[in-house]
């Protein structure tokens, strides 16, 4: 029975405690011995708390996700007493345990959800793969010789290969959803301002980022963002309210949706051709479901300045976080002590000054709303590939002393499509759309207007009805 849990996604799991068929001890004792075997291949789990996971699997309280495992990304959702490295061996070496809980951490808790450990994750989540000096590489569970994306990739490993059903994840500029993609997986970017970033922030990267998790299944992202969504206290922005339960919106009828496809790479970007199979294949498979899609694109997408603002926020960002967590452990952190992209980027956000930083600010604030005014010329969801580009493989974006900037240069095909949308904090949505002849998967985006999660999942939903992918499991798996 152990073994079956494995291929069951959250929401299963939470029906077997909840109809007393399992325990929630079971379910943990189950992905403890998942991981125990199968991530020293993976490298996706890099602070392991199972003693504590089990003491909490007996008392996990009693709500829609009792007793199910969840491992948390090691940056964002800090968990009190448990250590927190943001992928950086400053960190690591200076032994740093968070002191409180955050709203999001808090939240999960009180749902049930019992956490088994920290997820890898690369430095300040800066790349879109997961290979930290600190901790080393994190391995596609579908071919361990490639990445599995990054910076959420040691949640989409651990996910992907059914060691937990769901994983905290966060994204900054395509951080759930490039895992997702190479992974195989459901990974929904929340709206700026749907999840709270406090007590310890308002916002991170100026409000790029968003917190939220990877899912095998369309039914367990609505139902968790039920679970992770609304304002607290001090939030600086709160996305509205939606009408009803997101989990509501999983097998409605969206009606008929007219939805614009992007088959090329924006800025001249060059785009893979099994890429483009991708969104092929999706938008073959929307229009069978009744949906009018044609080919169009938001013009601000081809906008060339915008990657530079992108990355002066960035950059400004990375500074300041080496500052803070300097002014936190007591120890002033040198250059040698990072990584040295992370260094490079840190250099460049001290020499910004704060009027090209705000001069940034108001570039992303236009594109915002140069890119929602396409929605608002009558479509209703934009179709694109998640990547330009497969997997890559381990050690491919990587910088080195001589190319300090080498893999962030190297990065610009896995983020051309979703970072845009961290700059206009709309909702998008990353789901399994193609495998490679060598065994990749490929994801396609569906992208909504600000606060249109809904909307997402209804017709995300009808694609994994039509297209399911639920069955389909990679090399490493439970």
């Amino acid at each position: 029975m152990a073994d079956s849990f494995a291929h069951l996604d959250a929401t299963a799991q939470a029906d077997l405690v909840r109809r007393r068929e399992a325990s929630a001890r079971e379910l943990v004792d189950a992905a403890v011995a998942r991981i125990e075997r199968l991530d020293p291949t993976l490298g996706s789990v890099i602070h392991p708390a199972f003693e504590v996971a089990r003491a909490t699997a007996d008392r996990a309280p009693d709500g829609p996700f009792r007793g199910v495992p969840i491992l948390m990304k090691d940056i964002g959702g800090p968990e009190a007493g448990r250590p927190y490295c943001a992928g950086m061996r400053f960190l690591k070496h200076a032994g740093w345990r968070e002191p409180e809980d955050s709203h999001l951490t808090a939240k999960l808790k009180a749902a049930g959800l019992v956490s088994l450990g920290r997820t890898n994750t690369p430095e300040l989540a800066l790349l879109p793969t997961t290979e930290p000096e600190a901790f080393g590489p994190t391995r596609n569970p579908w071919r361990t010789s490639h990445s599995a994306g990054g910076s959420s990739g040691g949640a989409a490993a651990a996910v992907a290969a059914g060691l937990v059903p769901v994983a905290h994840a966060s994204d900054g500029g395509g951080s759930i959803r490039i895992p997702a993609s190479h992974c195989a997986l459901v990974g929904l970017k929340p709206t700026r301002g749907r999840n709270s970033f406090g007590p310890g922030l308002g916002e991170r990267w100026s409000g790029f980022s968003a917190e939220f998790v990877v899912t095998r299944s369309v039914r367990d992202a609505a139902a968790l963002l039920d679970v992770t969504s609304g304002a607290m206290p001090g939030d600086p922005y709160v996305a509205p309210a939606p009408a009803r339960p997101f989990a509501q919106e999983v097998g409605a009828a969206p009606g008929r949706l007219r939805i614009g496809c992007l088959r090329r790479g924006p800025r001249g970007l060059a785009l893979d051709p099994q890429c483009i199979l991708a969104v092929d294949h999706m938008a073959t498979v929307l229009a069978d479901l009744g949906h009018a899609v044609e080919e169009s694109h938001p013009a601000a997408l081809d906008e060339h300045e915008a990657v530079l603002h992108y990355v002066t926020v960035v950059s400004s960002s990375v500074a300041r976080a080496l500052d803070s967590w300097s002014e936190k452990v007591g120890k002033p952190i040198a250059s040698g002590d990072v990584e040295v992209l992370t260094a490079s980027l840190a250099e460049r956000g001290r020499a910004t000054s704060a009027g090209d930083l705000l001069a940034s600010i108001e570039f992303v604030h236009g594109i915002g709303r140069r890119l929602a005014s396409w929605w608002g010329s009558g479509f209703d969801l934009l179709l694109t590939p998640t990547v330009a580009a497969p997997p890559p493989e381990i050690g491919h974006l990587t910088s080195t002393p001589d190319e300090p900037l080498r893999a962030f240069m190297r990065a610009a095909p896995y983020g051309a499509f979703t970072l845009p949308f961290n700059m206009s904090g709309q909702p998008a949505i990353s789901l399994p759309a193609h495998w490679t002849p060598e065994g990749l998967p490929i994801g396609a985006q569906l992208v909504a207007p600000f606060a249109r999660e809904d909307l997402l999942l209804r017709v995300a939903a009808q694609i994994e009805q039509a297209a399911p992918w639920a069955s389909r499991r990679p090399a490493v798996h439970a």
